[in-house]
């Protein structure tokens, strides 16, 4: 009987633990060698140092699996790229055999991850890559359904190229090596595998146009029109107009109004020292805070940005 009692007993400090952390906040980010790992640490110390608001940030397997966590209530934020999160609110893509997942609400958007297609410099431009070798990131990547997409407004499929399925390291290196003609990589720009490329081999990022750009935008709403600067990589030297996802911060649909206020209030009011933390905070916009989220804000989101006048009235 005691040791039913110590069992019971700890089974309840557990879940006060990860139901309300005693006031601490659990947030998932990514690999502790990626940025939203490294970012989430920076910005989540300035918002305890400056607003008081402690969180426990947590190392995951990033978009995906921080969308699980929280529909399981193991967390109450997340950093996640604002297509993974589309896919699971309406259970499509990545999300389509487990069904759509609506647990969760987006904070803001807060830094670009660029689609870079690099290519070989003969190469103009997307239609150009019909019958070339290209590498569209790994089977069932992020990466991949933004290559996809990319193909459909241009009115291709993978079927008009040869295509590989590589991660950014091994795709860069077959592209030195003389093996793929081109490929897709999604993360923030400038990306250390393409950067080390440019070092070795020539290449020219390829832009999408205006038309096939607001075509993607008007069918798939979380894409932001991303102009990456000439000088980017060594080799850059025109402005490229591409299309990014955005790392965007998410939590419980369930967590409470104030709280939310409060954290993106401490995110805002707060930019000098997170950009002081990490560089990403650079990227940090009030005034494009909700760009590209195509799902259901939570209201103290909604409430901190209509007090500043970024949406409604």
């Amino acid at each position: 009987m005691k040791k039913f009692f110590a069992l019971l007993l700890a089974v309840c400090m557990l879940t006060a633990l990860t139901s309300c952390g005693g006031g601490k906040l659990f947030m998932a980010t990514g690999s502790e060698t990626g940025t939203y790992y490294a970012f989430g640490i920076a910005f989540t110390q300035v918002l305890k140092d400056k607003a008081g608001i402690e969180v426990n940030v947590q190392s995951t397997g990033a978009s995906k699996a921080n969308i699980q966590l929280i529909d399981a209530g193991d967390v109450d934020l997340a950093i996640v790229q604002n297509d993974v999160m589309d896919y699971a609110y309406n259970g499509t893509n990545t999300f389509a055999d487990e069904g759509a997942i609506t647990s969760f609400a987006a904070i803001c958007t807060m830094y670009p991850e660029t689609i870079q297609i690099v290519a070989r410099p003969d190469i103009k431009s997307i239609s150009d890559l019909a019958g070339k070798k290209v590498s569209v990131g790994d089977v069932g990547s992020g990466t991949e359904f933004n290559a996809a997409q990319i193909f459909e407004a241009y009115g291709m499929t993978f079927e008009d190229i040869q295509k590989q399925n590589l991660g950014f390291t091994d795709s860069a290196d077959k592209f030195k090596d003389g093996q793929l003609d081109a490929f897709f990589c999604t993360a923030g720009a400038p990306t250390v595998a393409i950067t080390e490329l440019a070092t070795a081999t020539d290449f020219t990022i390829l832009s999408i146009d205006a038309a096939e750009l607001a075509w993607l935008q008007e069918n798939y709403g979380y894409y932001t029109e991303f102009n990456m600067a000439a000088g980017t990589y060594a080799n850059i030297t025109k402005d490229v107009t591409t299309v990014a996802v955005m790392a965007t911060l998410i939590c419980d649909a369930d967590l409470d109004e104030d709280t939310v206020y409060n954290i993106t209030k401490g995110i805002y009011e707060n930019l000098e020292p997170i950009t002081a933390a990490h560089a990403k905070g650079a990227e940090l916009s009030l005034e494009k805070a909700t760009d590209g989220i195509s799902t259901p804000m939570h209201p103290g989101a909604v409430k901190y940005f209509t007090e500043k006048g970024v949406i409604g009235g």
